[in-house]
């Protein structure tokens, strides 16, 4: 089974930037999607961006070409990044890394994953 180990969360102001890291072990190539989700308080987790494995990345609406999700696998480790940009009072909250190996739909739909980390804390001041 794949864990997830997420790290990168801080306290930033609006307007600044953080790189957050999720460290995949157990990984294989039939994790075909690995994603960040977020929940803020009194929120449903919610869907920011999600990585396959053919390339390919899809968005959240309200991201706006504010994030930016990459993967980098070294000597067969993976870990995924999220690169977030111009944060807003809209952008605190938990974020989660999430994988799964297969979907059928709305690839930022949280039922469809399986595997998810602890979470690491993102909190933004005006």
């Amino acid at each position: 089974q794949v864990q997830l180990v997420e790290t990168g969360g801080a306290s930033v102001q609006t307007g600044g930037s953080l790189k957050l890291a999720c460290v995949v072990s157990g990984y294989n190539h039939n994790w075909r999607y690995l994603a960040w989700f977020r929940q803020g308080p009194e929120k449903e987790r919610e869907g920011v961006a999600v990585s396959w494995n053919n390339g390919a990345k899809t968005y959240g609406g309200f991201v706006k070409g504010r994030f930016i999700i990459s993967q980098e696998i070294v000597s067969g480790k993976v870990t995924l990044y999220l690169q977030m940009n111009n944060l807003t009072t809209e952008d605190p909250g938990i974020y989660f890394c999430e994988a799964t190996k297969t979907l059928s739909g709305w690839v930022l739909d949280l039922r469809h994953y399986t595997a998810w980390g602890q979470g690491t804390q993102v909190t933004v001041s005006s």
